[in-house]
Formats: structure tokens, sequence, C-alpha cells
């Protein structure tokens, strides 16, 4: 067994990582490319690492416990260096069972606590931007506000 392979093992033991990143941490900690290159094979084929897994584990993480809209979960899955169709499908499955105006309603009472309502034009624009950067699509934001 090569070290980059028990590396890897260990890595993907505390939480799911994207093949990019394993691929990453792995250069980082000085393995031999081909030492990088036999461990993910043998991890993809022991289906240790698996792309579609940590895309819809992503996309579950940020809908359900961080309550982010469509535009930001596609972000953070490409950002774990998953490819787009991979991520497209994930949100298509995760999006399916999710209503995203009751998830854009969540974020906007996480802002406007206590029935609050929005008191000028500067809090409606910090606002916007508040839920626009939490990948909530304008259109939906403005309707919302």
């Amino acid at each position: 067994m090569s070290s980059a392979y028990i590396d890897a093992l260990k890595m993907l033991a505390r939480r799911e990582l994207s093949e990019q990143q394993v691929r990453q941490r792995l250069a980082r900690k000085g393995h031999a490319p081909e030492d990088v290159e036999e461990a993910v094979t043998r991890l993809k084929a022991e289906r240790a690492l698996d792309d579609s897994r940590v895309a819809a584990a992503i996309a579950r993480t940020e809908t359900a416990i961080k309550r982010r809209g469509r535009l930001r979960v596609k972000q953070q899955i490409q950002q774990a260096g998953i490819s787009s169709d991979v991520a497209k499908r994930a949100l298509d499955t995760i999006f399916e069972d999710v209503d995203e105006a009751a998830l854009l309603e969540a974020a906007l009472g996480k802002r406007l606590r206590h029935g609050r309502s929005i008191e000028d034009d500067r809090e409606f624009q910090r606002l916007y931007r508040y839920l626009a950067s939490q990948g909530f699509e304008s259109d939906r934001v403005l309707k919302a506000l």
C-alpha cells in the first residue's frame, strides 16, 4: 500500500472530499504525481471517492443547514472541483424536494426578526445584497422584499 493511498484514506475518513480536493491535498503533502494517480484510481475503484456523492452532500448541507439558494449551492459545489454536469444533477435532485420560496423566506426572516418590516431604502438594499449573496435569484428576491 502506498503512503499516498493511506493519507487519502485518512483525509476521507474525516470528511467527504472531491477527487480534485484529494489530488491537491496529496500533492501539497509532497506525494509524487504517479503515487497520487494510483491512489485516486484505487479509491475510485473502491467507491471511497465519488464526486456525485460529494456534490449531493454539499448541496444538502448548503440548503438544509445554511439555507442558501441554488446559485450559491452551485458555486460551493464547483469550488470543490466538481464538474458542472455532476453539479447540475446534484442540484436538480436536491431542489426537487426543496421549496425555494420557503428557503428564501427563512433567509429573509433571519434578517427581519420579530416580524419587523423594511424601514428605508438603505435597509432594502442591504437585504437585497444579502439575499443575492446567499444564492437567490434577483427576481425572486425583489418579489420577496
